[in-house]
């Protein structure tokens, strides 16, 4: 229950941010993006293709790996919630989780010996890959879910949110198009697989680091001002069937949620399909899915600073019917693509970037919004229930969607790389590849925008929010 007493800082809004300190939170994104991009492009591919699992087994490491990420969500943000330290709630977590984050993100491109007989070999291969992927997942959680949180604690100011989700997600977009050329560059250079993935897990490694470092020293003032101001809101310990009530019954929050999964679940399938893609279908080389991948992740970037403004015009629902519309024909495009196609192939990348990009903008804009409505019920921030619930249900849903990719696949005979020839894929395969590139994406996008219309926080709802919560506040 919050105190109904508040000192007059408490009462005055947040100012203005500046350039130092929105550049200094965008950079915190840049070292779990860079990880997470890599691992959805490479992982799946370096499982089979590489450490020689089959696709069932490599499906299984995903759907388990992504099952601990989800579950360890609510739990961070709810302590996070109630940290209290001199360095505030949220900064303590992402400086814990910084250095195993890189450590255990190097361990994926390790592949260990267990045995010379391959089905003995295959199990500890394995066991070994869960087990570095839970402990990656823990360190993921523990920069990323605080820093997230950070978004409605910065800012209350409705289109500076979207400025500063714009931001961030320049730093997401930018770290993801940075690895993806550092990889075309290690791959070039190194020609043995094996040792191809050990300097790339080594590099951005590195890179996952550093910018959290950056991010926590050049907000440290912002969030002590933010830290002083909500000091009398309490946040107290909630059980775990308490939280999916709150969550649950905030209507609004539920759309959030939908969209956000619909559209990054398009998002991962087709970041971890377009490797198999590119070389068996379109018979390229691997180097080109890197390619592929940087035509989305350029337009996306640049089509940031387009859907932002366009978002303060017209409001976030209309942009994310703009994005959502254009992705939905490139990944229709996609399942019609032949072989020798390879212009096309590109235009349809650059296409599907206008969408990615609105996945990355508008469902992380929204949050703040539905947090804000939900301390006008309450009384109370609970900003790292919500951004936990959020990637909980978004995380469940990649891991059974890319276990399921991956089953299919393993199902419909795909062949394992276990050399340094590529294997001839029996047509069954070929189509299994397909589907997941074009038609299941594509579903995911239509469900999306059906959330994205009956979505009931507008730019209007949002002020009137606003004006009731500080009239609350000081009353």
């Amino acid at each position: 229950m919050s105190n109904s007493l508040s000192t007059p800082e408490e009462q005055q809004p947040l100012g203005k941010l500046d350039l130092k300190t929105k550049l200094a939170y965008g950079a915190g994104d840049l070292g779990t993006a860079i990880s997470a991009n890599i691992l959805a492009f490479y992982w799946s591919v370096f499982l089979t293709d590489v450490a020689g699992l089959s696709a069932g087994l490599a499906g299984s490491i995903r759907l388990i790996s992504g099952i601990w990420d989800a579950a360890n969500d609510p739990f961070v943000g709810s302590l996070s919630d109630r940290t209290r330290s001199r360095w505030g709630r949220r900064h303590p977590w992402m400086l814990a989780g910084a250095i195993p984050l890189g450590f255990f993100f190097f361990l994926h491109w390790v592949v260990p010996h267990f045995s010379d007989d391959r089905n003995t070999n295959q199990w500890g291969l394995f066991w070994f890959n869960v087990v570095v992927s839970l402990f990656f997942n823990t360190a993921y959680t523990m920069v990323n879910l605080p820093y997230t949180a950070m978004t409605p604690e910065l800012t209350e100011d409705y289109n500076e949110r979207t400025n500063l989700t714009s931001i961030r997600f320049q730093f997401s977009i930018g770290g993801s198009i940075l690895s993806l050329l550092l990889a075309l560059v290690i791959f070039s250079v190194v020609k043995e697989p094996i040792q191809q993935y050990l300097l790339l897990g080594g590099v951005f490694g590195v890179f996952s680091v550093l910018p959290v470092i950056w991010c926590v020293w050049g907000t440290r003032d912002r969030m002590a001002i933010v830290e002083a101001k909500h000091l009398n809101t309490t946040s107290e310990s909630i059980s775990f069937g308490r939280q999916l009530k709150i969550v649950f019954s905030n209507v609004p929050f539920l759309y959030v949620i939908g969209i956000y999964l619909f559209s990054w679940s398009a998002v991962q399938i087709t970041a971890s399909i377009i490797p198999y893609f590119v070389v068996n279908w379109m018979g390229l080389p691997q180097a080109m899915s890197a390619q592929i991948a940087l035509s989305v992740q350029g337009t996306a970037l640049l089509m940031l600073f387009v859907w932002s403004r366009l978002s303060e015009r017209y409001g976030k629902k209309a942009v994310y019917f703009m994005g959502m519309s254009l992705w939905i024909i490139a990944q229709v495009g996609l399942f019609f693509l032949q072989p020798g196609q390879v212009g096309l192939m590109y235009v349809l990348g650059i296409m599907a970037g206008f969408g990615v990009s609105c996945a990355y903008l508008i469902p992380w804009s929204m949050m703040p919004d539905v947090i804000e409505l939900d301390e006008l019920q309450t009384g109370q921030r609970r900003e790292g229930i919500f951004y936990g619930f959020m990637v909980f249900v978004q995380k469940i849903g990649l891991a059974i969607a890319l276990f399921l990719v991956l089953k299919a696949l393993d199902f419909a005979g795909y062949i394992s790389r276990s050399g340094a020839s590529i294997p001839h894929q029996p047509e069954s395969a070929l189509l299994a590849i397909r589907l997941a590139i074009g038609p299941l994406p594509t579903v995911c996008l239509i469900f999306g925008l059906i959330l994205a219309y009956f979505y009931p926080i507008t730019r209007e709802a949002h002020a009137e929010t606003l004006l009731k919560l500080q009239e609350k506040r000081r009353g």
